[in-house]
């Protein structure tokens, strides 16, 4: 299935029925004065974030959803039926904005959050409404009132609670293979990674955790280079980000600051998350490189940094409890 995280579409709740004009008109009945019923509510549109999808594809070509009006009122004081919500049903994760993109009016962050995005017309008040002492027999009726209509975008940020970053080869998908279940595309060239992949790491019989990974960045991604840094929406939520740097390189400091520029370029806080910076293909390094570009890496980053290989899975255990630790106290609000 192909993976769509950002769509446009256009919403209209239903108006609400019009009321009406009657009057009660039976045999033996003198004086049956006004009976007309109110209109029905119109139904709404309606996001809910439910569990099974990751993607936003089905509304790629689907575009306009329309609620239907709500019924007309009726004599003998009936009220109009009110009409069925429009539900539109989008992976947990995604968020609600409004047209300019910027405004967000909703995020459905859990399974079964729901929200209403256009709000259906009440129904027009049929003239048994206006009967007062003064005025017995109203000949008035309103109609339903309109209900909501916009655009509204809906952009996919996925749940994880830890992401991977780094520039392309850097071994993210390699690392993400060894550690969970999931199948992401390897190869040797780079940007092999089009979309993020989520895959579930599991410590123990107790223990586990969602780790993302994303296309790799480039310099100028923030500017639009390469496929550019939107795919960081998908770590936003992330409780810690795990920094992989090719060991292979000559320069490994100098593609560590390259990613952070990046991270600050794209803002929304991901330059201050907390970061495990780890120094990847520990087995195509000779002993003599690896001391060097270690210490490069830690002048640069100014924190220890982690060795590991993803292809033979050496450091990759070490590496796994650092972040579920950080994951854990992140959560706890430590």
């Amino acid at each position: 299935m192909k993976f769509l995280d950002e769509a446009k579409v256009w919403v209209k709740a239903g108006d609400g029925g019009d009321g009406v004009i009657a009057f009660r008109r039976e045999k033996y009945i003198e004086f049956g004065g006004p009976d007309g019923g109110n209109g029905g509510k119109g139904g709404d549109v309606i996001a809910e974030a439910v569990e099974g999808l990751n993607t936003l594809i089905d509304y790629r070509y689907a575009q306009h959803f329309k609620a239907r009006k709500g019924g007309n009122g009726a004599g003998a004081d009936r009220t109009g039926a009110g009409s069925d919500d429009v539900v539109l049903k989008v992976p947990v994760g995604t968020q609600i904005l409004a047209d300019d993109k910027e405004t967000l009016l909703a995020d459905l962050d859990a399974p079964g959050k729901r929200v209403v995005i256009a709000k259906g017309g009440d129904g027009g008040h049929g003239n048994a409404h206006f009967k007062t002492s003064t005025n017995r027999a109203p000949r008035r009726a309103d109609k339903g009132w309109p209900g909501d209509e916009r655009w509204i975008w809906l952009r996919l940020k996925l749940i994880a609670d830890a992401g991977l970053v780094g520039l392309p080869n850097a071994g993210k998908s390699t690392f993400l293979a060894a550690v969970s279940a999931a199948k992401p595309k390897i190869a040797d060239y780079p940007f092999t990674t089009l979309h993020p992949q989520l895959g579930v790491v599991r410590l123990n019989a107790t223990e586990e955790f969602v780790l993302a990974d994303i296309p790799g960045l480039i310099e100028g991604a923030h500017e639009g280079a390469g496929l550019g840094d939107r795919f960081l929406g998908h770590v936003e939520r992330c409780a810690v980000l795990l920094h992989l740097v090719d060991g292979t390189q000559a320069d490994p400091a100098k593609a560590y600051r390259t990613i952070r520029r990046e991270l600050a370029g794209y803002g929304h806080g991901l330059a201050e998350k907390p970061e495990v910076v780890a120094l990847n293909k520990l087995d195509a390094m000779t002993a003599q490189a690896r001391a060097s570009r270690v210490k490069a890496l830690e002048r640069a980053c100014g924190r220890p940094v982690m060795v590991l290989s993803g292809a033979t899975g050496q450091g990759v255990p070490e590496a796994l409890r650092v972040l579920a630790d950080t994951i854990a106290a992140q959560r706890r609000g430590d």
